[in-house]
């Protein structure tokens, strides 16, 4: 069995289309066509169903799946060792995150850590989606729930709150409820609730059943920009929130809790980079904690 068609069926499975795996590996169609045809013809068994979209597992693709992360996971290790990887922090590290994290406490912290290592580069993705790791999308993703499947390695980082904020203006200027009662009385600003990547993220009944904002904006610091211009009561992160002057807790309405965790593949433990990249990232939650409480 040959590797590099192996690493061509992994970009395959990951892309789920022959032209996203060319396009992602620098091979023309009709190579990558003809090196899964061959790995097929190797084993003896078909692992692509074509569709009009794309290409799908068949449940022996999904079978070999499996097997050929474990060999990947094994080439890493094995690079890793015979490189030197532990003697240099370097190469690309991908970090996915929602953007409350990502803009409101990742991005202004990150730079020491490629001043320490400068054969490192950090990619920073803070934007409200999900990142397959299995599809290489992100290294690194900061998540709202703990993964239960697949082979993700994942550790808690810190829980966070999220409570009710008015601008200062609008607080003097229409007041505040008093209780949760009284919220429908005030115009909300929320979030677009069928964009959502993750149901932890659908927290608005926990405020007040029922809600219904009239201003819906699809990302953390969108929400922010809009209560600080005083269209009325919006659910923000306390930790971003607390640190504006011109913003004010609803204190009659109690704050949620929610968690965030660091998660990767486990094919990239064997990887310093990744590991020196969530150690600083764990290490930046830990020396800031009182932020999040």
């Amino acid at each position: 069995m040959n590797w590099d068609d192996v690493r061509i069926f992994l970009a395959v499975a990951r892309a789920g289309q022959i032209l996203g795996a060319a396009r992602r590996l620098g091979l023309n169609h009709a190579t990558v066509s003809r090196r899964v045809a061959a790995l097929e013809e190797a084993l003896g068994a078909r692992l692509f169903r074509r569709t009009t979209t794309g290409s799908e597992l068949t449940p022996a693709g999904e079978r070999f799946l499996a097997v050929a992360e474990r060999m990947e996971a094994d080439m890493i290790a094995a690079r890793a060792e015979v490189a030197g990887e532990g003697d240099e922090v370097a190469g690309t590290v991908r970090i996915g995150a929602p953007d409350g994290f990502g803009v409101g406490f990742l991005a202004p912290r990150l730079a020491p850590l490629t001043e320490r290592h400068r054969g490192l580069t950090v990619q920073l993705v803070p934007v409200p989606r999900f990142f397959s790791l299995p599809r290489r999308e992100a290294d690194i993703a900061i998540t709202m729930e703990r993964p239960t499947e697949g082979r993700l390695v994942a550790a808690k980082l810190v829980d966070y709150s999220l409570g009710l904020y008015a601008s200062r203006d609008y607080a003097a200027r229409h007041g505040l409820p008093a209780s949760r009662a009284e919220l429908a009385a005030h115009p909300l600003v929320g979030y677009v609730r069928d964009l959502l990547m993750s149901p932890s993220l659908d927290y608005a009944d926990e405020f007040a059943p029922g809600w219904k904002a009239s201003y819906e904006v699809s990302s953390a610091f969108g929400q922010v920009a809009a209560v600080r211009a005083g269209a009325g009561i919006g659910i923000l992160h306390t930790f971003i929130a607390g640190g504006i002057a011109d913003l004010v807790p609803v204190e009659a309405v109690p704050q949620i809790r929610r968690t965030y965790w660091l998660v990767y593949h486990e094919s990239m433990r064997p990887l310093r980079r990744i590991q020196s990249v969530c150690a600083f990232i764990a290490t930046l939650v830990d020396r800031e904690r009182g932020l999040f409480a």
